[in-house]
C-alpha cells in the first residue's frame, strides 16, 4: 500500500452526482411546463412586470439626481424574483448591490431598499425584521456572512436557510472560495446563486474563468452544481426551491448558476457600448424573461387583457409611489454616520464624532 492509498486521501464524495447538466435547465416552452401550477405562473408574471417597472423608475430617478447610482437588473428580473419567492418567511436573503429588486420582492419597502444607493444611510431597512442582509457593494463579501448565519442557525436548531446572490465577477474574489469551502465542509444550509450576466462591468466571462461553467466549480467544493436558464422564471424558481429544500433537509449547500444578461449598462456611470455591440443586446432582448413568460401564459390561455392590465396597474402604482416619496428630501442627521457601525464605538470613532460635533456647532455660531 502506498501513501496515496491511505484513507485520508480518498475522495469524500463522488463527483458524478454533483455535476451540472450540460445545457441550462429550462421549463418555459417545454412539455414539462404543462405541469406548472397556473397560480405560480401568474404570480411570477405579476412580479416580473413589477420588477421591470421598478428598474425603469429607479433608473429614471438616477438621471434626475435622486439616486447617486443605480445598478439596474433589467433583463435579470427572473433571477431576482425567483430568489425572493423561493424562501420561507424565516429564511435569509444575502443580496449584492444589483439585487434591490430581490430585496423589494422579499417585502422590503422600495424606498428603504434604495436608501443606500441614495447615499442617505448605511442600509435603510432593518435587516433582522426583513430577514434581508444589507446590500453588499464590496464584491462577494456577503457570501461568508451567509454561511456564518446559516451554520449558526443550524447549531441553534433554527429552521433557517440562507440564499446568497452574487454576480459572475464576484466569483473571482477570495470570499467566494472561502464561503463555498466552509459551506461544504460544514454542510451549512445555504444556497449560492451566481447570476452570470456575461460581464463584470466591462470584463467578459472568458476573462473571469476557464471553467466549463460556474456551476462546475461546485464539484471542487463537494456540493451539487445546477445550471439554469436565468431568464426562465419558472425554471429558476424550481431549481432554487429544490436547493432550498435540500439545504433545509440537512443535505448541505448548492451552487446555482443562472445564465442571464444585463440589458442596461453596469450603472449610470458606465458606457456599455465600449465593450459590447447592439446585436448582442438585441439577441438577448429576444430572450427577455417577461416575453418568455407571457408566451407560456398565452399558450395556456392564462393571460388575458384583464390580467395584463392588473399587472400593469400594480406596477405603475409601485412606480408612482416610489417616484413621489423619492422626491421628498429626507431630513438627515450627520451624527447618524456613527450609528450602527460598532456595538461599542471605538476610540477613533468617538474622536471623529467629537470633531464632527465641533464643526457643526462652529457652523451654527457663524
Amino acid at each position: 500500500m502506498t501513501v496515496l492509498d491511505t484513507p485520508a486521501w480518498r475522495p469524500r464524495t463522488e463527483a458524478g452526482p454533483l455535476l451540472p447538466d450540460q445545457e441550462p435547465f429550462r421549463l418555459l416552452g417545454t412539455p414539462e411546463a404543462a405541469r406548472l401550477a397556473p397560480e405560480l405562473l401568474t404570480r411570477l408574471y405579476g412580479q416580473l412586470v413589477r420588477g421591470r417597472r421598478f428598474n425603469r423608475q429607479a433608473t429614471a430617478l438616477t438621471k434626475q439626481g435622486r439616486l447617486a447610482v443605480y445598478p439596474s437588473s433589467t433583463g435579470q428580473e427572473a433571477c431576482e424574483v425567483a430568489a425572493a419567492l423561493a424562501l420561507d418567511p424565516l429564511d435569509w436573503l444575502f443580496p449584492s448591490y444589483r439585487d434591490t429588486l430581490a430585496v423589494v420582492a422579499r417585502g422590503v419597502d422600495p424606498v428603504e431598499a434604495l436608501t443606500l444607493l441614495r447615499g442617505d444611510w448605511h442600509t435603510g431597512y432593518d435587516p433582522r425584521a426583513a430577514r434581508v442582509a444589507p446590500l453588499s457593494t464590496p464584491l462577494a463579501t456577503q457570501l461568508p456572512h451567509a454561511v456564518g448565519l446559516a451554520h449558526a442557525a443550524r447549531l441553534s436548531g433554527d429552521d433557517v436557510v440562507a440564499l446568497a446572490m452574487v454576480g459572475d465577477g464576484g466569483t473571482s474574489e477570495g470570499d467566494f472560495h472561502e464561503a463555498l469551502n466552509f459551506a461544504a465542509v460544514w454542510q451549512a444550509p445555504v444556497v449560492f446563486l451566481v447570476q452570470n450576466n456575461g460581464f463584470a462591468i466591462s470584463v467578459p466571462l472568458a476573462k473571469q474563468t476557464a471553467a466549463p461553467t460556474f456551476a462546475h466549480k461546485a464539484v471542487g467544493y463537494g456540493m451539487p452544481g445546477r445550471l439554469v436558464d436565468g431568464n426562465d422564471a419558472a425554471a429558476v424558481h424550481q431549481v432554487l426551491t429544490e436547493a432550498v429544500a435540500r439545504a433545509r433537509a440537512g443535505r448541505g449547500p448548492t451552487l446555482v448558476e443562472a445564465v442571464t444578461y444585463r440589458i442596461d449598462a453596469h450603472t449610470n456611470a458606465d458606457d456599455a457600448t465600449r465593450y459590447r455591440d447592439e446585436d448582442e443586446v438585441a439577441a438577448w432582448r429576444a430572450h427577455d424573461p417577461v416575453i418568455l413568460l407571457e408566451r407560456e401564459l398565452t399558450g395556456r390561455g392564462l393571460l388575458d387583457d384583464a390580467l395584463r392590465q392588473r399587472a400593469a396597474d400594480d406596477a405603475e402604482a409601485l412606480a408612482a409611489d416610489l417616484r413621489a416619496r423619492m422626491h421628498d428630501d429626507p431630513r438627515l442627521d450627520p451624527a447618524d454616520l456613527f450609528a450602527h457601525v460598532y456595538a461599542e464605538p471605538t476610540p477613533q470613532l468617538r474622536e471623529q464624532q467629537a470633531m464632527l460635533r465641533a464643526e457643526l456647532e462652529a457652523e451654527q455660531r457663524s
